[in-house]
């Protein structure tokens, strides 16, 4: 079972007693501040829920997995995302 978007926002506009839309701008101010402090490499974190992070990846040697081709993979960056205490606990009940 998953949960898109729209079934996200219309359980958190009904638990907060508040609009659909409100609830919609505020996950897109969310974004937008999760994307921004990312791309600038700061951590994001909410203590007991989550962490956000930007890694860096080295580069590496890598197959082509058509042709079994050695290629070289550029240094790069990835995003780390880690489970704080509350959400384990829940997740494990």
């Amino acid at each position: 079972m998953a949960k898109n978007r729209s079934e996200l926002v219309a359980e958190v506009a009904e638990k907060a007693g508040t609009t659909q839309t409100a609830v919609n701008g505020v996950l897109d101010a969310l974004f937008d501040v999760f994307s921004s402090s990312v791309k600038s490499g700061e951590k994001i974190t909410i203590p007991g829920w989550l962490a956000v992070e930007r890694t860096e990846r080295a580069a590496r040697t890598g197959r082509n997995p058509q042709t079994g081709e050695t290629i070289q993979i550029a240094a790069g960056h990835s995003v780390k995302l880690t489970a704080g205490s509350k959400l384990k606990a829940a997740a494990s009940k």
